[in-house]
């Protein structure tokens, strides 16, 4: 029997949605300008799992002129502590100088001290009476309320002051500032404020929409479950067939692997036909909670920190640059219709 090749590439899918930027994103985004008055550090979330592929540029654009602190949240479910592992971070602290960086696992208290003591060190720089207050922001369902939550129980012993979910768009609005470092007589202490999550206005390429969508920064009713699973297979072969042999022999055809992983976990329709979406969907949220492989979907090289960083530069993700591609996939469509109904 020929042994098993893994996909090289996943095929282009141009006609995935390619942006979840919602009214209460842009609304949220605009009330965080106008709170950087009172904020003295932003401390920036991005998904561990999509380093690169989680960063927002409209937080530089908008909220620039404030110091910020890069927490790279969800590393439970990137990584397995291998070298390579290390590696890869030590290249994503270097990307992103001058702002410093740190990588979280919010149930990891070691990994929540050093946030504390990050925020610690920078509320003694300041040296107000008043305290410090900081905000902390990213791209939907990175983690922030958790972090937020972590930080709390941590910094003052005290219980959740923030909604968390498996969905994005739990946290809508700005909320008030929650104690994280209790004060002492020379100041009140370090507070930190929850926002909603804000996805970019357009996402350059369809690769990355479906890694944003694997990873839950936009909802599971965007993207068929299909196409997710079909993009996450792909991704599992290249790390490590082995880490779904419970449920099939490594396949390319992502039927043939969902209706193996419905005859296995029993998602079966009238008749023993394999539920494909069910199987889909079932196979999604193993993999998030990191049951299903703990690996990376970003490529992190030199080279693809250098590319991400060229691609940044002019802010292609723009509002404006938004409206003329949503224009432009809307046209396209719109003569696809027409064409076929010729």
């Amino acid at each position: 029997m020929a042994s098993f090749v893994p996909r090289s590439v996943f095929p282009t899918l141009d006609s995935l949605p390619r942006s979840y930027f919602l009214g209460h994103h842009r609304a949220g985004l605009n009330k965080m300008k106008t709170m950087l008055t009172y904020i003295d550090l932003v401390i920036e979330c991005r998904d561990y799992r999509v380093p690169l592929t989680s960063r927002n540029p409209l937080f530089e654009e908008n909220l620039a002129g404030r110091e910020r602190l890069i927490v790279y949240t969800k590393k439970d479910l990137g990584s397995e502590g291998r070298q390579q592992d290390k590696s890869r971070e030590r290249l994503i602290q270097e990307w992103q100088q001058p702002s410093s960086v740190l990588f979280s696992d919010h149930k990891d208290k070691s990994s929540i001290r050093k946030v504390l003591n990050f925020a610690r060190d920078h509320a003694a720089a300041k040296d107000s009476l008043m305290g410090s207050r900081m905000m902390v922001v990213g791209m939907p369902n990175v983690g922030k309320s958790s972090l937020l939550n972590a930080l709390r129980q941590v910094g003052v012993h005290k219980g959740k002051a923030a909604h968390t979910g498996a969905q994005p768009g739990v946290t809508r609005k700005i909320g008030t500032t929650v104690k994280i470092i209790e004060g002492d007589e020379n100041n009140e202490g370090v507070y930190l404020m929850d926002t909603p999550g804000v996805f970019v206005p357009y996402v350059p390429n369809a690769e990355s929409m479906l890694k944003l969508a694997l990873c839950g920064s936009v909802k599971d009713t965007i993207i068929p479950p299909t196409t997710l699973a079909d993009y996450l297979l792909y991704q599992m072969n290249i790390y490590d067939p082995q880490i779904y042999a419970d449920y099939s022999s490594p396949t390319n055809d992502i039927i043939d692997f969902l209706s193996a992983v419905a005859q296995k976990t029993g998602r079966l329709q009238k008749g023993g036909t394999p539920d494909v979406d069910a199987s889909a969907l079932w196979m999604i949220q193993r993999w998030r909670k990191g049951l299903l492989g703990r690996f990376m979907l970003d490529y992190v090289t030199e080279s693809s920190l250098e590319k991400e960083r060229r691609d940044s530069e002019g802010l292609g993700n723009s509002l404006n640059h938004a409206r003329r591609a949503d224009k432009d996939m809307r046209r396209q469509r719109s003569n696809q219709k027409y064409l076929n109904a010729s």
